[in-house]
């Protein structure tokens, strides 16, 4: 089976295309944790134990593990996710070229999908391409404000940038692994690359404390009811005072309880998705 057969089951199973991102921040980790071997590993699990009925994946962002601890709070992380049945989707955008592509490649020994960088063309890609049984998420259209920078471009032909990203890759999911990180705060760019890879399942992020929007996520970023609509910070810190997105006069969050506002958060953005599916 690929990557998106398997995600396509997970779907099914919870009802649910929410993708929840662990970017455990240590400086936002509640007190209670710090003192704990691998603090951001008890972070994870007791998000993971809270959320999982209502995740179709788990998204952990690389740059919040690369570091020796991080590492093996990582692989921790993976196996528990693994163990609820959960696949996970690592964050790690990368892109290169030769060898270095090629042991970027062996994250896929663990994660069961990653986001990479087209930017440097397909032989940075091959690697990823060529593991079919995994998930590659190429950044296309991304929700940051400066994405518009390069991604916007108008190219000789007319077409933007982005649209031409999304044509390439079409062209190279020979194996039905590729998939698109397509973001949520500009709706009108991501119905437009819809229409130029029908197929393509996307990885839609910003519909959490970016505020994207939620309907076209869902309607434009599934791919024959495939697809995931990330929200990281919204969930994962929804129990810091305040709220999700809210004014927070404790940034390590409110005891104990963490955890269960999270599974809250979780369960309302699926209810909320779910609306459109």
């Amino acid at each position: 089976m690929t990557f998106f057969d398997r995600l396509a089951d997970r779907i099914d199973t919870v009802d649910s295309v929410v993708s929840v991102g662990l970017d455990a921040d240590v400086d936002r980790l509640p007190e209670q944790l710090l003192d704990k071997d691998l603090p951001r590993w008890a972070f994870n699990r007791r998000i993971i134990d809270a959320t999982h009925e209502h995740a179709a994946c788990y998204k952990p962002n690389a740059a919040f593990y690369e570091d020796r601890d991080g590492w093996a709070a990582l692989q921790e992380t993976i196996a528990y996710a693994h163990g609820k049945g959960v696949p996970v989707l690592l964050d790690a955008k990368r892109g290169d070229i030769g060898n270095t592509a090629r042991r970027y490649a062996d994250l896929l020994d663990s994660a069961d999908a990653i986001t990479a960088n087209p930017y440097m063309g397909r032989d940075s890609l091959e690697p990823f391409l060529e593991r079919a049984d995994a998930g590659v998420f190429l950044l296309c259209r991304t929700s940051n404000p400066g994405g518009a920078d390069v991604q916007s471009l108008e190219l000789a032909s007319g077409e933007p940038v982005y649209e031409r990203v999304a044509a390439l890759a079409d062209t190279w999911n020979r194996n039905g692994n590729v998939g698109l990180v397509v973001g949520a705060t500009q709706p009108e760019e991501l119905e437009a690359i819809r229409r130029v890879v029908p197929d393509i399942p996307f990885l839609v992020p910003g519909v959490g404390a970016q505020g994207g929007d939620a309907k076209a996520a869902v309607e434009h970023g599934l791919a024959d009811g495939v697809g995931l609509v990330n929200s990281s910070r919204g969930i994962i810190f929804a129990g810091e005072d305040g709220g999700a997105g809210g004014e927070r006069s404790d940034p390590r969050g409110t005891g104990e309880d963490f955890h269960k506002a999270s599974g809250q958060a979780a369960k309302q953005l699926k209810q909320r998705l779910n609306q459109f599916r």
